[in-house]
């Protein structure tokens, strides 16, 4: 097989090596929120970035498989949740299938209604705005409605497969 633009030969990617790689890159980690009528629903979305600043957009990339993004894209409105550090297990919990994520939880609805978990650094209200194929991830688009941060709290940080803190320069 043979590279489109180039005629080079297309070197095979394994997998893992791609995950240990790139996840070199520190990222910050988010729990996407909506509120159904069952109850509020969530789940935990590495990631995520800033977009566009006119009009204001974000994207992020759910996996394909993932139950709870079709049932967020359903509803078309979410809340972005950026979480602190210190909020690892609310990561963990927002990441598994099949349990109360929510349960003992505390958060507050958005302008718009969606759960803003409590203590995170930024939340963002969003709608779809369109989607597009990633490979086995959704890459999303959501125009911002409305957003607020805590100044005051730093982010959680995903490094090399662990969750990491920003070190503060000593002086």
């Amino acid at each position: 097989m043979s590279d489109a633009l180039s005629g080079e030969p297309q070197r095979i990617v394994d997998p893992r090596v791609m995950r240990d790689v790139l996840g070199h890159f520190a990222s910050g980690v988010t729990v996407l929120t909506a509120a159904t009528d069952a109850g509020p629903i969530g789940f935990t979305c590495q990631s995520f970035s800033s977009l566009s600043l006119d009009p204001p957009l974000v994207a992020f990339a759910p996996a394909r498989s993932s139950r709870t993004w079709a049932q967020l894209r359903t509803l078309g409105r979410f809340c972005i949740n950026v979480l602190a550090e210190g909020q690892d297990d609310v990561s963990q919990n927002f990441a598994r299938s099949g349990a109360d994520k929510f349960d003992g939880v505390p958060w507050t609805p958005s302008p718009h209604g969606s759960p803003v978990l409590d203590d995170v650094v930024a939340w963002i209200d969003g709608e779809l705005w369109a989607e597009y194929d990633g490979g086995d991830h959704t890459i999303v688009v959501a125009r911002v409605l409305d957003l607020g941060a805590a100044p005051d709290r730093r982010p959680l940080l995903f490094h090399r497969g662990a969750y990491g803190l920003l070190h503060r320069p000593e002086g």
